[in-house]
């Protein structure tokens, strides 16, 4: 959710040597079972776990609710934790790369629904989150070959205050604490709605000029050799793509947040 998951570190560290072919240790990933995996894996543990502790007894009992919260919490601080030690230790797999924001997403979204479900906030608010979350990360892949969408300082402040507001949720809050959980929600809902739009004006803007470098490249490729070369075909073969393959997916965990 904050800070950046474990897919968004680089490769092995292996250094190639100068002038030779990579060696395999360049090559090859890290290994599947690194710690900021195995976060990673309890995330998504959690998640199930979360769920019946929060909906246990009709959901209504204050102490269940408190175990539930102690669930989410932790998937919130090992999000953390294992995007710290991905930049440190540069442990990347592909798994990671495809695990760490489906177990954001995942633990995010089953408490919104869960707590609409209970009656406790509304759906048209899970509503709203879950379609800038799903959606934004669609738009980010639609992109990828033009660019990376950079996270922002207000991406980042969404999703911490997503993750206060529905911790406070979570809990069985009475007096001027619940009525406290509500203005925190109002702050997310609108830098939800606020940065989900910004990240929409990014995309639009990286593809156009992804595209105008693209058609650059393909009119002085075939201006160089004499072939005629159809526009917007993709400058990757002449270097000129920007982003492609493992780098790109690591760039999309990456900004995720």
């Amino acid at each position: 959710m904050t800070g950046v998951p474990a897919s968004a570190a680089g490769g092995s560290g292996a250094k190639p040597v100068r002038g030779g072919k990579l060696g395999t240790a360049a090559v090859n990933q890290a290994s599947l079972w690194n710690i900021a995996n195995l976060l990673t894996m309890l995330r998504l543990v959690l998640v199930p776990g979360f769920v019946m502790l929060l909906l246990h007894n009709g959901g209504y009992d204050p102490a269940w609710r408190s175990f539930a919260w102690a669930a989410f919490a932790i998937a919130m601080i090992t999000d953390l934790f294992d995007g710290h030690l991905a930049r440190t230790y540069n442990l990347v797999t592909d798994f990671g790369k495809i695990a760490d924001p489906i177990a954001d997403k995942a633990i995010m979204g089953a408490a919104l629904i869960c707590l609409s479900y209970l009656g406790d906030l509304p759906w048209w608010v899970t509503g709203v989150i879950l379609f800038r979350e799903i959606g934004i990360t669609l738009m980010r892949f639609w992109v990828i070959r033009h660019a990376v969408i950079p996270a922002s300082r207000g991406g980042k402040m969404k999703t911490l205050a997503q993750g206060t507001a529905v911790g406070m949720y979570v809990l069985a809050l009475t007096g001027p604490l619940a009525t406290l959980r509500f203005w925190v929600m109002a702050v997310a809902v609108v830098l939800t709605v606020v940065t989900g739009l910004d990240y929409v004006r990014q995309a639009v803007v990286l593809r156009r000029q992804g595209l105008a470098a693209e058609r650059a490249v393909a009119e002085e490729a075939a201006g160089a050799s004499g072939v005629s070369v159809e526009p917007g075909v993709s400058g990757a073969a002449e270097g000129a793509g920007p982003v492609s393959g493992a780098s790109g997916a690591r760039g999309v965990a990456e900004a995720e947040r």
